[in-house]
């Protein structure tokens, strides 16, 4: 699900999977501790917008609350949804949208905590660009993640008539190398290496258009209502370690270093301050935001948006897809 402008990622992360893997604690010391082993699945590769739950692992937060923690980069082909509904890991991570198509679908899957109150995705365009606002979007090319529902939804909410799309890289090459470039981002990356290719940009909030999921963790139904004592303790050490993570990225920016050999200290730094600086995390402080909360009207929202676009059914609660009680 995340863009990347490496196109030497994936041979670069080899090594960094198993070191993730092999840094796990084997099942006879989990044993000897008395923890409780879950494992979170990520929807990407170790990246300071995963930090918060990093930080948690590495000062122990998750071992406080008794459980031992392993975090398992995504598979290449791997589908996170799969992975936790079939019982190979207790959690994992998605957004609002997600949760909502597939439990529209019959997964049996619960988002328990917010990892983001708004998502950094955005659209991302050259300084000296025309395009101010979504509408100026009509009659452009954007590249865009394949079938991306916030496209669907600016479309038919700025009544865009001829807007073409095709499919995101994991490059900024080809926006570098052009200046009519229009592409799907997120603020808190592809700007940083813009910005190192000394190209000035603009980036507009897609959350700023009324799409406005959360980004989520999740568990599935069966596991929640037979363990809630654990989903109680994963999230509240997730939660912790967000706050400490923005508080002092430094410590787990160097743990993240080594675990993907594709990061650099400058890009760490800049999407640590972009996190914090777009309150991504933290939300605004008002309307019920804060790190790891959720709202029902929020899912409303999301899933109406989603009723309007046929992409779940009009008769579909949202309330199946969540729950609160794991943050109040």
């Amino acid at each position: 699900m995340r863009l990347q402008p490496f196109l030497t990622l994936m041979s670069a992360f080899v090594g960094a999977a198993a070191l993730v893997l092999t840094g796990c604690h084997g099942s006879s010391s989990r044993s000897e501790k008395g923890l409780t082993p879950v494992r979170l699945q990520l929807d990407w590769y170790p990246q300071p917008e995963l930090g918060g739950f990093y930080t948690a692992q590495m000062l122990g937060y998750y071992q406080g609350e008794g459980l031992d923690l392993s975090i398992v980069p995504l598979p290449q082909y791997g589908s996170v949804a799969q992975i936790v509904a079939t019982g190979k890991a207790e959690f994992g991570l998605g957004s609002s949208v997600d949760m909502l198509e597939w439990d529209s679908n019959g997964l049996p899957l619960l988002a328990v905590a917010a990892t983001m109150q708004h998502d950094p995705q955005a659209v991302m365009v050259h300084a000296d660009s025309p395009i101010r606002n979504f509408k100026d979007l009509d009659g452009h090319t954007i590249a865009a993640q394949t079938g991306a529902v916030w496209l669907k939804y600016v479309i038919a909410r700025y009544n865009l008539d001829h807007v073409r799309e095709i499919p995101a890289t994991r490059s900024i090459a080809s926006f570098l190398a052009d200046p009519g470039y229009v592409q799907q981002i997120f603020v808190t990356s592809e700007p940083f290496f813009a910005r190192e290719a000394g190209v000035k940009v603009r980036a507009m909030l897609i959350s700023s258009s009324g799409y406005d999921p959360y980004r989520v963790q999740f568990t599935t139904r069966d596991f929640a209502a037979q363990h809630p004592d654990i989903v109680a303790k994963f999230v509240r050490a997730s939660i912790r370690g967000w706050q400490q993570y923005l508080s002092d990225p430094g410590p787990t920016n160097a743990l993240l270093l080594k675990l993907n050999p594709a990061l650099n200290p400058a890009q760490e730094a800049y999407t640590a301050q972009a996190l914090r600086d777009g309150g991504f995390i933290t939300g605004d402080g008002g309307s019920n935001e804060q790190v790891g909360k959720m709202s029902a009207a929020r899912w409303q929202v999301t899933c109406d948006q989603l009723k309007s676009l046929e992409i779940v059914p009009g008769s579909f609660d949202p309330a199946t897809a969540y729950s609160l009680q794991f943050t109040q």
